[in-house]
């Protein structure tokens, strides 16, 4: 049954989608991996104490090498911190986590052999995946085995478009949609040209959502220009013709790798536009030999920002860059309270280690109305039938080279 989209925005504002994004960080994840490409938490090995040895077994899947890794790396180390903080506080109903963390390097075909690796590892809830088609394709298999999951950071709809699966994550409509609000709003332009990767589902997703709104609010897109995946390195002509449209915003709904490469064009062709984007550009200030005075004044919406003085928000940044050197970003803070809204749901069902893995998802999916969660991307978060989040989005701005929440 596929799922409506009824997620419920509170007013804009936005992300730490910081720094979590240099490229010693990916290489450092390289270097972490197992030869058989797995992580585990310390106690993977070591059964509970009073359980008979029984242990929730939590998987996770995402890209730790190629383009996208600083995502999977993000989530990876993310999940890592929430299940060590959960076991070293006694667990989930008395019951440790065991973890194994499987790379898909962003391909959906690697994607269902990390899950299928995962399944006879015995894995009985996902985190994951991290990106949107290798999501998308996961989810036929957890609905087939009626596994409990919920990804940190997939988008599209069809994520979780079956009664078994969640997100913590905004949807791609929704980000269209409220980021076409919040520039009309408040203003931020009368012409606005758009250039998104039809070849991307969180692009296009999130364009088209956008399109649509934009007709109710005061500006006019004058300039639509595509790329794909086969031709995302000059973005010369997509450039120019926003700048011959005498567009004054440019919406770039796509991922930071390619915006660093569209902001240093729009530099070289002297146009000076407002920049909007979403979630994506969680990372842009990590992009190796980019200027990051490029994107002073860029703006996006997110989830999560680290530079927040919520003591829990705090607590979670210490801890992550004691233990990997750099500032989350908001895939690793969506992933932390994924985990513990697993936690959430499986303490509201009651559930308990030896049950089969669709009876506990089944439990958990029941529990799920009644989980109110408070967590480092939200408060008060809770979730729709249709495995929607309901919380409010941030507005970031890149201020004096850091992310700022406006």
């Amino acid at each position: 049954m596929k799922k409506a989209l009824s997620l419920l925005l509170v007013g804009a504002m936005t992300l730490s989608l910081a720094a979590c994004g240099n490229s010693s960080k990916d290489s450092a994840a390289t270097d972490s991996s197992t030869t058989e490409e797995s992580t585990t938490t310390e106690a993977a090995d070591t059964e509970s104490e009073g359980n008979g040895g029984a242990a929730f077994k939590i998987g996770g899947i995402g890209p730790i090498t190629g383009g996208t890794a600083i995502y999977g790396t993000a989530v990876q180390n993310g999940i890592q911190i929430a299940v060590d903080e959960i076991n070293a506080a006694g667990g989930i109903n008395g019951y440790q986590i065991e973890y194994n963390f499987q790379d898909d390097e962003g391909d959906s075909e690697k994607a269902i052999n990390a899950y299928n690796t995962l399944k006879d590892w015995g894995m009985q809830v996902l985190v994951g995946t991290v990106t949107s088609a290798p999501c998308i394709a996961v989810s036929e298999e957890t609905h087939k085995d009626n596994m409990f999951q919920i990804t940190p950071s997939g988008t599209a709809v069809e994520c979780v478009q079956y009664d078994n699966a969640y997100r913590m994550c905004f949807s791609d409509p929704t980000q269209g949609t409220e980021s076409a609000k919040y520039i009309g709003e408040n203003g931020l332009a009368t012409k606005v040209a758009v250039i998104y990767d039809s070849s991307d589902v969180y692009s296009t997703g999130i364009y088209e959502a956008f399109a649509a709104e934009a007709a109710n609010q005061p500006f006019e897109i004058v300039s639509v220009e595509a790329f794909t995946a086969d031709s995302k390195t000059d973005f010369s002509v997509q450039v120019q013709k926003s700048k011959e449209a005498g567009a004054d915003l440019l919406f770039m709904p796509f991922y930071y790798t390619e915006a660093s490469l569209v902001l240093a064009e729009c530099n070289k062709q002297g146009y000076e536009p407002v920049f909007f984007g979403c979630d994506g550009m969680d990372g842009i200030l990590g992009v190796e030999n980019f200027d990051v005075s490029l994107a002073e004044g860029l703006t996006f919406l997110a989830p999560f920002v680290a530079k927040s003085d919520d003591e829990m928000v705090q607590n979670f940044v210490s801890k992550y860059e004691a233990d990997y050197g750099e500032t989350p970003n908001q895939f690793a803070a969506d992933a932390y309270d994924s985990v513990y809204v697993v936690k959430a749901a499986i303490e509201a069902a009651g559930a308990t280690p030896d049950m089969s893995v669709s009876d506990l998802c089944d439990a958990m999916v029941g529990a799920m109305p009644s989980v109110t969660y408070d967590g480092v991307t939200g408060k008060s978060i809770t979730w729709t039938a249709d495995g929607e989040p309901s919380k409010a989005p941030l507005v970031v701005q890149v201020v004096n080279g850091e992310y700022t929440e406006l």
